[in-house]
């Protein structure tokens, strides 16, 4: 199944869910191929109200602009930054693609449509599974930031998964499954 580390003992849990402990602001969850990094994120975003999980692909969005995939998401995410999406957007190089098909875009922009939706939810719980896949590393900069900058956030969780845990950022906890 799993092995939990909590980093930040004294913080309580935004949730407990199946013996896993979601503290507010960073937790990082690991494990090889097929140990079932995504199943974790997708069971958890489906079971869990304030919890939101993308595939990060967009492979049901083909036919769709950055715009349309960030409106749809809009409406299903009451707390939606619109700021932030617009800021992300920027950071992310997106502002050249916004009028393109979701299709006509590279696996890396595509992954950047999608992040920039999850991370401008306001989701009380951002499930993100590999987030710097096919990034070029002034995207991997700005995520890397942004979570950097959300991981002493109260209230909020984002949930991060990754065959390894980026070093570089200050995880409350650390999911290791196998």
């Amino acid at each position: 199944m799993w092995n939990q580390v909590v980093n930040t003992p004294d913080i309580a849990p935004l949730l407990s869910w199946q013996g896993l402990h979601i503290l507010p602001g960073l937790n990082a969850v690991t494990g090889d191929e097929g140990s079932g990094k995504t199943r974790l994120l997708r069971e958890l975003s489906d079971s869990v109200a304030d919890a939101l999980w993308l595939d990060l692909r967009l492979p049901e969005h083909d036919e769709q602009t950055p715009e349309e995939v960030w409106a749809m998401l809009q409406a299903r995410c009451p707390q939606w930054n619109a700021d932030l999406q617009a800021d992300l957007a920027q950071a992310l190089h997106l502002q050249d693609h916004l009028d393109k098909r979701l299709f006509m875009l590279s696996a890396g922009s595509r992954r950047k449509v999608a992040l920039a939706g999850l991370l401008a939810s306001g989701a009380r719980i951002v499930c993100i599974d590999q987030p710097y896949a096919a990034l070029d590393l002034a995207s991997i900069r700005t995520v890397r930031e942004f979570l950097s900058d959300m991981a002493d956030h109260p209230d909020r969780a984002w949930v991060v998964a990754d065959y390894e845990v980026d070093e570089s950022l200050p995880w409350r906890s650390e999911v290791v499954l196998g």
